[in-house]
């Protein structure tokens, strides 16, 4: 196998098409969040152009993939996983664990201690989530119902439904999220025996 620099570069242009395609991404979507013209995003994907660091930057982090895995680097033979946390303004961090566009995507969130007396702000959007609590007290309001669930306590639900989820005052919460497209649900099953 050719592992040139040349070689790899030249392979990055149908990576670049193969992640927008499975995210459901126009190119002129794509210009949008990267600030790069849809007709320089089409030649990178033809591989009529190499792309330069400045474009893979904006692309990765569109993506939600690391350099590594938009150029298909060598592995270095470290098997550890390098997990960026993504601190919000309000003081939550977003932990990705996985990175495949277009899939099913986990992540670990951890909020700080909430107030009682918050007053969500619900969302809704195209999707399905499935949270499980790892340590702290969840709040979770979900149409017209208003939730406090515990370590072990899973949910799942369709994200058109209006949501909103806090930590209590009790302390911070931690839990894991899967969330999915549209229809995309966790599909849990017990052993049999």
């Amino acid at each position: 196998m050719d592992r040139s620099p040349e070689h790899t570069l030249d392979a990055v242009g149908p990576r670049l098409k193969q992640l927008r395609q499975r995210r459901g991404v126009t190119l002129a979507d794509l210009a949008d969040e990267t600030g790069i013209s849809p007709s320089t995003l089409s030649r990178l994907e033809a591989g009529l152009r190499r792309p330069t660091l400045e474009q893979l930057l904006p692309l990765a982090r569109s993506h939600a993939v690391t350099l590594d895995e938009l150029v298909d680097a060598p592995l270095t033979g470290d098997p550890r996983i390098n997990l960026r946390p993504i601190p919000t303004d309000d003081g939550r961090t977003v932990l990705p664990l996985s990175r495949r566009p277009g899939v099913i995507q986990a992540y670990k969130f951890v909020l700080p201690a909430g107030r009682d007396d918050a007053v969500p702000d619900l969302q809704t959007h195209e999707g399905f989530d499935w949270a499980f609590v790892l340590n702290g007290k969840l709040r979770l309001v979900l149409g017209e119902h208003d939730l406090i669930l515990s370590p072990g306590e899973a949910v799942e639900f369709d994200t058109r439904t209006p949501h909103w989820f806090g930590a209590t005052s009790a302390g911070p919460v931690e839990f894991l999220s899967l969330i999915g497209k549209q229809g995309e649900r966790a599909h849990v099953r017990t052993p049999q025996h």
